[in-house]
């Protein structure tokens, strides 16, 4: 029997076959594809904690410089190491720091990188901060944006405003106060504060709430771990008085010898 292709009948029974071999041609390569982009993601994220730290990704990898990824609770102490458990942490971070779970990543030199979550004017921002081993001062950050408007809010992905940071400090004494993007330029002797991106107001407090909110919720971890570089000092002291003491009594032991 010969096909009627003009008719409605075989016109909607064509479309329908098309649209459902399409899609599932499409889901077909989109589970075949989905590993390479997991992993394009995970590469992306590993660059990212590196620029952070302050070294070049062209030549550095994450391996080189990051010694170990945690999860902390609430109270700052480590609950989970599994490395991969801690980037898929990062899928959401808004969503694990309500949960009670902060990833962190610890460098061979003693540094931390953190990750950042928050709001600019038309959509998420997000980004990396790195401190020095005193947990206080910045070594670096990156940040980046989804829909912030190029020339204005969308300039905190340049290299020139994140320079900024480096060398700003997060706590006043024992209090913590966060980094602040100051409208009209940054007091010059002011340590928590940088220049507001011109004409960015919104992205800049987004910034600045992003950098607070996130950051304070590590201070347990942060007061332990400066408690530990601090004892680190009195107990290279107790050796080197310990070593002292027992060369004096070498000393005597060997005058009464005589």
């Amino acid at each position: 029997m010969k096909v009627n292709t003009n008719s409605n009948v075989y016109i909607i029974i064509y479309s329908v076959v098309m649209v459902v071999i399409v899609a599932v041609l499409l889901s077909l390569a989109a589970l075949g594809l989905k590993p390479y982009q997991d992993e394009n993601i995970l590469n992306e994220k590993k660059i990212q904690i590196v620029k952070a730290l302050g070294y070049d990704a062209a030549t550095t990898q994450y391996k080189d410089v990051v010694a170990e990824a945690v999860i902390l609770n609430a109270e700052g102490a480590a609950v989970e190491n599994d490395e991969q458990k801690v980037f898929d942490a990062l899928k959401d971070v808004k969503g694990s720091r309500e949960a009670g779970s902060f990833p962190i990543f610890k460098a061979k030199d003693g540094s931390v990188v953190v990750p950042l979550y928050g709001a600019g004017l038309w959509g998420p921002i997000w980004g990396y901060i790195a401190l020095n081993s005193d947990m206080n001062t910045v070594k670096g950050i990156v940040l980046d944006h989804s829909g912030e408007t190029p020339g204005l809010g969308a300039e905190i992905t340049t290299a020139k405003h994140q320079a900024m940071y480096v060398g700003k400090t997060i706590f006043e004494g024992e209090e913590f106060v966060g980094i602040t993007l100051k409208k009209g330029g940054a007091d010059k002797d002011n340590l928590h504060e940088v220049d507001a991106i011109s004409g960015g107001t919104k992205t800049s407090d987004g910034v600045s709430n992003m950098i607070k909110d996130c950051l304070v919720s590590y201070k347990p971890y942060f007061a332990a771990a400066k408690a530990t570089v601090v004892a680190e000092p009195k107990a290279e002291e107790a050796i080197e008085a310990e070593a002292t003491e027992q060369k004096s009594n070498d000393k005597n032991i060997e005058n009464n010898g005589k």
